[in-house]
């Protein structure tokens, strides 16, 4: 397993690790992993597009049948004399 070392640590920060870690009945060693594992799990989620995001938001409320117009000659372009 790989270690590091956190230097020049707040020490308000440092007090609310040390009262977190005891909340828990960990160590703060233990704590400060537990913190890291979960704040980098949810940055796994996968990145969705805005066109996703938006389908999704609005999936719940159902779609709608629209007609399609029946597609009509292309007219002729204009002519520049």
């Amino acid at each position: 397993m790989a270690s590091i070392t956190v230097r020049n640590l707040d020490e308000d920060l440092k007090r609310r690790l040390r009262i977190r870690a005891a909340e828990h009945g960990r160590s703060m060693e233990q704590e400060a992993r537990e913190i890291l594992r979960e704040a980098l799990s949810r940055d796994a989620a996968p990145v969705r597009n805005l066109g996703t995001t938006i389908h999704e938001m609005f999936k719940p409320l159902g779609g709608v049948d629209l007609d399609i117009p029946p597609h009509e000659p292309m007219r002729d372009p204009m002519k520049f004399d």
